[in-house]
Parts: C-alpha cells; structure tokens; sequence
C-alpha cells in the first residue's frame, strides 16, 4: 500500500510490524494480554481478595471480580497514596494521574505504573507515528520541533515521593532523551500551574521556533493560536510555521473545529489524526488518514469487555468480550489495566465500525446524554448536528452545551443549546432548524419523541457571550490543556450555572 523507503518509516518499522500482527491476530493478542494482567495481578492484594489463582478464563474473570468505578477503588489509591505497595498491582506506585474527569469537579487519582508508561502510553504514541511515516514518507517531523498543550503538576501534600500531575505532564517527564529533543517549550514551563500565564509564556517561545506538529484538546490550541497570531501579527498559522504538518487531537469531537483549523492553517500538507487516550490509558488511534475511526490499540496491556447501554444499569449486566461485539452498537468501556484497574468503567461510550481490524470511534461519556422522555441523545449525534447546521448556516462553534428544559404550563419537554459562536450562524432559526432535523435523521428514539410536538417541543437555541466557557472553566478551576466542557447533561446543574454567568 505504501512505499517503504524513508528514515522516519524504517526507524519505526518494527512497531509497524507488531501492529500488522494485532491486526491479523486480535483475539490471540488480548488472550495473551489477559493471561498477562491475571499473572501480575495474582500477586497483589486485590487479586488475593478475588482469588485470581482460580481465574483461567475471561468467563471466571466476569464471575469472579465485580465491575468498578472510581469510588470502588477509591480506598485503594488512598492507601497507595500513603505509601503502600502491591494493593492493585504488583510495583511500587509512584506517578499518579489527577483528572476531576468531564462532568465532575472532584479529583480523581489514577495510578499510572512504570510499565504502563512503558507498554501502553509511549508504545501507543510509537504505534501512532509508525503509522503516519508509513503514509507520510516526506514527513520532516523528525526535524522540527513538536508541541503539546498538555496540564499541569500538583504537589503533592501526601510524601514528596509522589508525583501527581496531569498525565500529559508526566509523559513528558519521562520522554526518553531523543523526543526530549524534538519537544518544545522546557519542561519547567509546559507543567506550569497558572494556566493564563502559562499560555502566554508558550507563545512566546514557540512562536520564533520551527513548530512542525501540535497535540493537545482542539478548543485549547485554538485559544493558544489567537495568542501567537496576536504577538506575531501573522494572518495564519502557515505564515507562523510553514512546516507545520501535523495535529493529533482528542479529548473532544474535531469536527466542530475543523473549519476553524483549515482557516487557520489553510493550503496542503496539514494532517489531522485523532487518538484516544487518557489517564487511565492509550486506547485507540487514528491509523489511516483517509479513515476517521481509530484503531482499537490492543497489545498495549489493556484487556477490553464492553457493555451494551441498556445492560450498564442492571446489577448483573451482560458483558461481552472483543469476539463478541458487533458493529453500530453502543458500548460502555470496560478496561483492565498494567497499572492495576480491573473491570474499570472509565465512562465513555464507544461503537465498532469495523472489526477487521477492530475500528472504533467515540459515542459518549456514560454520564454525558441527554434523555428527557426516553429520546437517548448521546455526545455522538450532538457533534454530527452541530457540524450539520454549521454547514448549513455558515457558522463556526468555539463551545456549545446543551440539557433538557421542562416547562409545566406547555407540558412537553424541550433541550437548550448554548452556543459560543466565533462566527454567528447567518440564520439563527435555520441554524436550529437544521440541528433538530439532523437530530431527527440520526436518531430514532429522538424523532419519535419529536413527533408533532408532543413529548419534545422544538429545541431553544441561546447565544452565549464571548469566553462564557472559558470563564466556567477559570471559576470552577479547571483551566488547563485537557479540561474540557461538558457537552450534555441530563439535569440542569451546568446549564443553571452557565445561564448565570451569561447574563
């Protein structure tokens, strides 16, 4: 498919080699990855409490371990926290991940092992360039430097033996010495605490620099490349880095920034690749160009089980392994970890587009939908309207967030979008029009509550003001490079809170 020969593509020849193989041989590698976790976790408190010495098979896995969630492990990675060895898995922890997650403001403290930085999340950034050089054979990406908006360190009040930070942050610490090269700015200033400041000081040193890739949350590059187009007075980021060739993004849905980038880094030979990774771990990539799903990273030391939505509320749900899933499905994530989460529910909602190989692209947060009177809108077909009305009506969207709104005196339910326009539609009635239409178009559920009115009255559009959500962010102290706003809420805590700072 590709020609062979370019120094990127044969230094990363033998990460592309052990990806074909996960590709052709998907169940013998999660078997073996399975086989793996249930080794190591044998020596560990938790798996002396779920008695993984009779584990065999993924089936005695499902009987014998319970799904959890944060607050089950909590206790956990308290005590690891302390000080304490071996409880969830079998190395002396000594990096953690705080993350307050999408919806939530309380922190989170996932615990990020040696050999998960090691199999996981570098061997998953490794597997991602591998298949970029492999179809982008003049890549100079090798030859530049390479920029990540990434969070911030915390200090920790517990020992001075543990690092706490934004996972990106201790990534970064831990690059070995030849990516070090290629990575700008200074450590010192990419883990700054104050995030304002922060951004102002990294457009300051990678506005003169030779920046040939970019990786982090869309809406956050946005924001640095208003700074840097400010400072330099430049009119686009090509005229600022004419070897700009790369920007890996997640974290959030592209295509409601697309547009926005193409302006802002218009003519060819800019790439975009979508990877989907986080802090409890690197799961999938985009590994072909011309595809916009991402491959299902599956010998990085994670064994995957997926939920059907319908099933995730039962107390004893059905859950299936990678053999047996199937396309268009909605599923919940479950992930067993390197670093010690066993039958985690990390939270997002996933669907396979393919599985051969196994494609997926992400639907949602579990916790993120909106399902007033039973019509089931998740993140997925909220991104896909949006873009569709943008489309239609000219428009560009910095944020938008939207929850169900009950009105008594009219009796049927309806959903408030608030939109953070940086460019207004030029048909604000058409805009909404197109948006609930599209909605109507990909979900069933939803057009049938729409049905003459009767369950779901017409959606409310609400134009916010400039940096509403950047002022949400800032007052709920979530600025930072992978914070990131809440698109749906079934409830309307957010949208109470984010009506009041607008008006």
């Amino acid at each position: 498919m590709f020609r062979k020969f370019s120094l990127p593509n044969l230094a990363f020849s033998r990460r592309r080699k052990s990806l074909h193989y996960s590709e052709k041989n998907p169940l013998l590698v999660q078997n073996k990855v399975f086989h793996y976790l249930i080794k190591q976790g044998r020596r560990t408190e938790w798996g002396k409490k779920y008695n993984y010495n009779n584990i065999q098979n993924p089936g005695d896995f499902q009987v014998a371990v319970p799904i959890s969630t944060y607050e089950d492990i909590q206790p956990y990675i308290e005590r690891l926290l302390r000080g304490e060895n071996y409880l969830l898995w079998p190395e002396k922890i000594k990096y953690f991940s705080k993350s307050s997650g999408t919806t939530g403001s309380k922190s989170k403290y996932i615990p990020v092992s040696s050999i998960a930085l090691k199999n996981n999340h570098y061997r998953g950034g490794r597997s991602l360039f591998a298949s970029y050089f492999a179809q982008n054979l003049d890549s100079k990406l090798l030859m530049g430097q390479n920029f990540a908006l990434g969070g911030s360190r915390q200090f920790s009040e517990i020992g001075a033996d543990k690092y706490i930070a934004d996972v990106s942050v201790i990534l970064m610490k831990n690059l070995p010495w030849w990516a070090r090269l290629r990575r700008s700015p200074k450590f010192s200033v990419a883990c700054m605490t104050e995030w304002e400041e922060k951004l102002t000081q990294i457009a300051e040193i990678i506005a003169y620099q030779n920046i040939v890739s970019l990786s982090g949350v869309p809406s956050w590059n946005l924001v640095l490349a208003k700074k840097i187009l400010e400072l330099t007075g430049k009119k686009n980021l090509r005229e600022v880095w004419p070897n700009l060739e790369l920007f890996t993004h997640g974290g959030t849905s592209f295509e409601a920034y697309r547009s926005q980038f193409e302006a802002l880094i218009p003519g060819p030979g800019m790439n975009y690749m979508e990877v989907y990774n986080a802090s409890e771990g690197f799961f999938a990539f985009q590994d072909n160009l011309s595809r916009s799903d991402m491959l299902l990273f599956l010998n990085g030391g994670i064994f995957y089980e997926f939920v059907t939505i319908d099933e995730l509320g039962k107390s004893i749900p059905k859950v299936l392994i990678l053999a047996e899933v199937e396309l268009g499905k909605n599923y919940a994530l479950l992930i067993s970890t390197n670093a010690g989460l066993w039958r985690y529910l990390i939270g997002d909602t996933i669907k396979f587009t393919s599985i051969k190989p196994y494609r997926i692209i992400i639907t949602g947060r579990t916790k993120s939908f909106i399902n007033a009177c039973g019509e089931e809108v998740v993140v997925e077909n909220a991104d896909r309207a949006v873009k569709a009305a943008c489309d239609a009506c000219s428009a560009e969207v910095r944020e938008y967030s939207a929850a169900p709104l009950f009105n008594e005196s009219e009796g049927a339910a309806r959903h408030q979008w608030l939109f953070e326009f940086a460019k207004r539609p030029d048909n604000e009635k058409k805009f909404i029009e197109v948006l609930d239409n599209t909605l109507m178009s990909l979900n069933s559920d939803y057009e049938a509550k729409r049905y003459k009115d009767l369950n779901l009255a017409p959606p409310l559009l609400v134009v916010a003001k400039h940096d509403l959500f950047y002022c949400w962010l800032k007052e709920k102290k979530r600025l930072g490079g992978q914070a990131k706003v809440p698109r749906l809420s079934n409830d309307r805590k957010i949208m109470s809170e984010l009506l009041a700072l607008n008006s």
